[in-house]
């Protein structure tokens, strides 16, 4: 949330990304002769019948039948924004075996490699290659590496490559069988919103699904598996399958259990369609000043802008009403804290918000944690409020080097303030409302990039909420990303979505409901929230921020997640009946632009 213009995050995550790598030396390899039994293993290694065998991120790979090396065809790939144009191929190989892996190809920083070899994983590139090129390296299978990834790609910002003739020479591998089916399947752990699963481990098996209600939520790399995001006091039935290269088992015997009572974050009290939004209480700016009584009843949830660090690495907050020489009709303390007594005496939340724009918060250490807890609290108790939002923009949440599964995250900045929200939730209880609103930079971005990446030079922003919203999720009142001062998003279709109309709000919201692997990695899946616990963020009127979506627009996206109606191109993968709502920045921009997002909210859901 943003008090003056907008703010652009997109071209540092590039441009870091792309000085790291390009930094980097070639691997280049001479290649040993192969031997009597050595064959190509590839399939379709020169592009002749299109794409088969091949898989392609986005919309990245084409063939075309000029220029090529050999045969007819040749592979034309392109990078587009965030996607540096891979094509890969899973092939069957022997252990404790060498390989030769070669391609020709033209154009701008080109790579060739292979992953998963059980050994250590190669790739060459070429910087400049004006004519038809050959990139070889080689390589050893670990002593249980049956399969192997081999790629191509391009780099961000460059133009389209080309690829002919790849070839991947050594010992056949063993043909493949699909696994069998797992058994034992049974519930370790039962809570009131998640599952704790195990089975017996299937010989032959690189992975395992997990299926509830047979639909697949989870996968896994051994034999457990924890489902979560689910409903209190609600049956759900599970099943599982194993996975290798040759294909999925059928699906195990089915557990069925049942989620304890609630007591997180859904218990709240909230109407079942909640209109958020935030009021400029500490400042003015273009929009005006609105008092807390002034708040038409339309809105369920008042976030209160913003509470403030003392410094950056302070940790404690403080809050305080608009100066009257900026504020010239601000109310007084007392009339302050009665319209917040009346507005929860209607059923009404209001929370105080921590951060936004000009709020950096980075609790780097266990005292700036402490001074959290007891700056927030006096804050809560002051003015008698309901709970908490958490706004944390800018650098205040960052993942350090090494910190890449945001199941288990070690950065003191992630883990001191998972701990802070644990003990404000510990201290006031199950009725404590807790929301976040985090930018789509640190969400859903981390479908491509999590963290610093696996070269060290990405943006180190990039996904870094993802720990903080799965480790509260059962605290989790509402999510409410800011779909807008976004640049392009890649969503589940692997396609890229722009801010400013329903698609953009289906895909963004789709991605928080069904869950997805984090940096593509599918062994670490961000599970899906339950729909009560989502609210889609935009700017009341085009003054408030980038990416202002029309009433007509807006509409339309909610009939696609809730009704499955006005989808456009983008499916969802559910139809999520029980989405939460919508959040405004601002309540003081709805008014300055005649309450049109929020009279909009009422006729839509009939209040």
């Amino acid at each position: 949330m943003e008090r003056t213009g907008p703010t652009v995050r997109f071209s540092g995550l590039l441009a870091a990304v792309t000085a790291a790598v390009l930094a980097a030396g070639a691997l280049v390899a001479t290649a040993p002769a192969a031997g009597a039994a050595d064959v190509d293993l590839t399939r379709n290694g020169g592009f002749e019948s299109g794409l088969d065998g091949w898989s392609c991120t986005a919309a990245s790979g084409a063939v075309v039948s000029t220029p090529v090396h050999g045969g007819t065809k040749a592979l034309k790939a392109t990078p587009a924004g965030s996607d540096n144009a891979k094509c890969s191929q899973t092939i069957t190989v022997k252990p404790n075996s060498s390989y030769t892996l070669s391609a020709w190809v033209q154009g701008s920083y080109v790579y060739l490699g292979a992953s998963g070899t059980g050994t250590t994983d190669v790739s060459t590139w070429t910087q400049s290659s004006g004519a038809w090129k050959q990139l070889t390296t080689t390589f050893r299978t670990g002593p249980s590496t049956t399969s192997v990834s081999v790629y191509t790609h391009g780099w961000y910002g460059t133009p389209a490559h080309y690829v002919d003739d790849l070839t991947l020479v050594g010992p056949g591998g063993d043909p493949v069988v699909i696994p069998a089916v797992p058994a034992g399947l049974k519930t370790t752990a039962i809570t009131s919103s998640s599952v704790a699963l195990s089975w017996n481990a299937v010989s032959g098996a690189s992975g395992y699904h997990v299926y509830r209600g047979g639909t697949k939520v989870a996968t896994a790399t051994g034999p457990s598996a924890t489902v979560t995001g689910l409903t209190p006091s609600t049956a759900y039935s599970f099943q599982v399958s194993a996975t290798n290269a040759a294909g999925e088992s059928a699906k195990s015997a089915a557990v069925t259990a049942t989620t304890t009572e609630g007591g997180g974050g859904g218990d709240t009290k909230l109407p079942a369609r909640a209109l958020v939004g935030y009021l400029h209480s500490s400042f003015a700016n273009g929009s005006g000043y609105t008092r807390m009584a002034d708040v038409p009843d339309s809105w369920d949830v008042i976030n209160l802008a913003f509470g403030e660090p003392t410094s950056v690495t302070s940790g404690d907050i403080r809050f305080s009403l608009c100066p009257v020489a900026e504020c010239p009709n601000v109310e007084s303390e007392a009339e302050f804290k009665a319209a917040i007594k009346a507005k929860q005496a209607a059923g009404k939340k209001v929370l105080i918000s921590i951060g936004g724009q000009n709020g950096q918060v980075q609790l780097a250490s266990t005292a700036a944690r402490d001074a959290f807890v007891t700056s927030v609290s006096k804050i809560i108790d002051t003015y008698g409020l309901d709970g908490l939002d958490i706004d944390f923009e800018g650098h205040s949440l960052s993942l350090n080097t090494g910190d890449t599964d945001f199941r288990n995250p070690t950065s003191p900045v992630i883990v001191n303030l998972i701990s802070a929200v644990k003990s404000l939730k510990a201290k006031y209880g199950s009725d404590f409302v807790l929301t976040m609103a985090p930018e789509t930079f640190f969400v859903q971005l981390g479908y491509q990039f999590y963290g610093s990446g696996p070269w060290g030079g990405q943006d180190p922003r990039a996904g870094a909420y993802l720990p903080v919203i799965h480790a509260l999720r059962d605290d989790l009142t509402l999510l409410h990303v800011q779909d807008y001062n976004s640049g392009p998003i890649m969503g589940l279709d692997n396609q890229y979505h722009t801010m400013g109309g329903a698609d953009f709000h289906i895909a963004m919201t789709d991605m928080l409901l069904a869950g997805f692997p984090v940096a593509g990695d599918t062994t670490k899946v961000f599970p899906g929230l339950r729909p009560d616990q989502v609210a889609i963020g935009l700017p009341a009127s085009s003054q408030a921020g980038n990416g202002h979506t029309t009433p007509a627009e807006v509409n339309k996206a909610l009939n696609c997640l809730i009704k499955k109606t006005d989808c456009g191109s983008y499916q969802t993968h559910g139809t999520w009946s029980d989405l939460r709502g919508l959040m405004t920045w601002s309540i003081n921009w709805d008014r300055f632009n005649n309450w049109e997002f929020s009279k909009n909210f009422d006729a839509y859901f009939g209040n």
